[in-house]
């Protein structure tokens, strides 16, 4: 690529300076040579020239402004060539990939759920990486590493191989650091942003029937507030976080009807809900100002360990996290004969595509109601 200071009179009366890089030229299917290039305009920066200088003061500005212009091609030369070559800022090359992940975890960690995925990313990568390892000394081979790291050796906290969704969803958080490195200078590699992440599967929703939902409902929970939650979840298709940080000006009681109004954590978006009184019902007396609804529910491994084990109580042997109250809410709509856009408003996506996933689990559970139905012996 070739960097150079360019000039263009205008029809002010002044003279524009500009950096032009110019990426070389290919030719069309008619034979005509196309040239690529881009500008970076300096005006903000410097100013523009004055045409034909009158005086000693003004070819003195000119040649100041001139002086200054030279200096950023200078500069968009040199930060061409640490990109082309892998040269690192020295001051920048010594932050440890561990500090600057850190850093990025609390930035982007704004609710509960996706925090805890942070942190799971950064105990894989305290499992693989030297601690002293700083971002410019990460190279294709290490980061290639990690990922078959997270594919093969990687195991949970009880010993089991990674699903999966999370060996797609770590790595791509990793990946995300990796980006944001590269675009504020602590990387200069860009073989390092083209790594592939694990491909996206279709991953088993897992979710409970209207029968096993009732026999849950009739069971007891050691902790009266997360069987309340769940519930609540289960008739109303609300995340962990929204449910979480519900507050009671968040609920309106009015006219005999039931609604909430909250800003949802993941999308940032305002959203209300009508709910029904089974679900009012579970949220209790109301209590004055803005205090959470769902006081003492706590996110972390005595939740949800505890979740399982009221699962099992009620003869329920399926592996029942707290997201699958959202998938069985809006399998229950669907099977009560909702519409995909109905069901999508409620569950607050943004793709209908996201939605369609459970209109695939109920197609599947009507082509197995097909063959409950008895063979007749016909004669006709």
């Amino acid at each position: 690529m070739k960097i150079s200071l360019k000039q263009k009179k205008l029809n002010s009366g002044k003279i524009s300076l500009y950096i032009e890089y110019y990426k070389g030229s290919k030719k069309d299917e008619n034979g005509r040579e196309i040239h690529n290039r881009e500008f970076e305009y300096l005006s903000k920066q410097i100013g523009y020239l004055i045409i034909d200088p009158k005086n000693a003061s003004e070819k003195k500005e000119n040649k100041e402004k001139i002086e200054l212009a030279e200096n950023i091609v200078a500069i968009r030369k040199t930060e061409f060539l640490q990109g082309k070559f892998g040269i690192v800022d020295r001051e920048k090359s010594k932050i440890k990939l561990f500090d600057y992940f850190e850093i990025l975890k609390e930035n982007r960690s704004s609710y509960l759920s996706n925090y805890a995925t942070w942190k799971s990313v950064k105990r894989y990568l305290d499992q693989y990486f030297h601690p002293s390892i700083t971002l410019a000394e990460l190279t294709v081979e290490s980061v290639s590493g990690f990922k078959r790291f997270l594919d093969v050796d990687a195991i949970t906290k009880h010993g089991l191989p990674l699903k999966h969704g999370s060996k797609y969803g770590y790595f791509n958080r990793f990946r995300a650091t990796l980006k944001q490195a590269y675009e504020e200078g602590y990387l200069t590699n860009p073989k390092l942003l083209k790594i592939k992440s694990f491909e996206q599967k279709e991953s088993q929703r897992e979710y409970l029937t209207s029968e096993e939902l009732q026999v849950l409902a009739s069971t007891e929970c050691k902790y009266s507030i997360l069987k309340k939650a769940f519930l609540f979840s289960c008739l109303t298709g609300l995340r962990w976080s929204d449910i979480y940080k519900l507050t009671w000006n968040e609920v309106r009681d009015e006219n005999n009807e039931h609604r909430i109004f909250f800003t949802q954590q993941k999308t940032d978006d305002l959203e209300y809900m009508y709910i029904n009184n089974q679900a009012r019902e579970l949220l209790g007396e109301r209590k004055i100002g803005n205090s959470r609804v769902f006081v003492n529910l706590n996110y972390g491994s005595a939740t949800n360990t505890e979740l399982l084990r009221w699962c099992m109580k009620a003869g329920i042997t399926k592996h029942i996290t707290f997201h699958c109250a959202r998938h069985t809410a809006a399998t229950l709509l669907l099977e009560a004969g909702a519409d995909l856009y109905t069901v999508m408003k409620v569950l607050g996506h943004k793709d209908i595509r996201t939605t369609q996933i459970y209109a695939k689990i109920v197609d599947k559970k009507l082509k197995e109601a097909s063959s409950l139905l008895p063979t007749l012996n016909l004669e006709l």
